[in-house]
């Protein structure tokens, strides 16, 4: 089947020669800014702050497990095999970001903004996207099990090879979304929230289950 027309992400913005401006974080305050660095290898879990900003980076195996970092924002960033496993980040505002490689396990995103985000090869079970707002998000090659985005909004949202066994996606308006390439085992939907979503044969049967349809063999 074909996919869909593909939307272009925009890519982090991030400043020429980045990698060279190294930087060093050793705890996060309320209100922090980090700008135009280049930061890797450190652990900054369990940190508690509010509004910090970074903008203008890239992270690189930094580990913030276990934060709480409420009203956050991503501008033009970067993070590649960072752990952000069960980080709290509800409310949190992300424009072109990249998460590669990624831990995201119970990750709470819950009433997030996210625009223009590229993740690819994570690692998001549990992960929570409830009420939240994604637009022009491609999500690719990653672990979705068990993560709920009840009632979020999707706009030019594109899912491509993922496993979202188990996942709840009640309320997510799915039309123009090609699931046909991921596991969607077990997943929790209504039906009036798949019109016009792309599946395969395989998957079509096992929907028909919504509305209680008996395949006989």
């Amino acid at each position: 089947m074909t996919k869909s027309k593909k939307n272009k992400i925009l890519a982090p913005k991030l400043p020429k020669g980045i990698e060279s401006i190294k930087g060093e974080i050793d705890g996060l305050e309320d209100e922090m800014k980090i700008s135009n660095q280049y930061i890797s290898n450190c652990h900054l879990d369990y940190q508690e702050a509010k509004e910090v900003c970074f903008d203008g980076v890239i992270l690189k195996n930094v580990s913030l497990k276990n934060s709480t970092l409420s009203n956050l924002e991503l501008i033009d960033v970067r993070l590649e095999n960072c752990d952000l496993s069960n980080v709290n980040m509800k409310g949190a505002i992300i424009h072109r970001l990249e998460l590669i490689g990624c831990k995201l396990t119970g990750i709470n995103l819950t009433e997030a903004t996210l625009h223009n985000t590229y993740i690819k090869e994570c690692n998001g079970q549990f992960a929570l996207f409830t009420f939240s707002k994604l637009k022009k998000v491609k999500i690719e090659e990653s672990i979705l099990e068990y993560s709920n985005f009840h009632d979020s909004r999707f706009d030019q949202v594109e899912i491509e090879g993922c496993n979202l066994k188990e996942s709840e996606m009640s309320g997510v308006k799915l039309e123009g979304i090609d699931l046909s390439d991921s596991n969607i085992e077990g997943v929790g939907v209504r039906l009036e929230d798949l019109k016009g979503a792309v599946v395969s044969p395989m998957q079509a049967v096992d929907l028909s289950k919504l509305i209680g349809l008996v395949i006989k063999t």
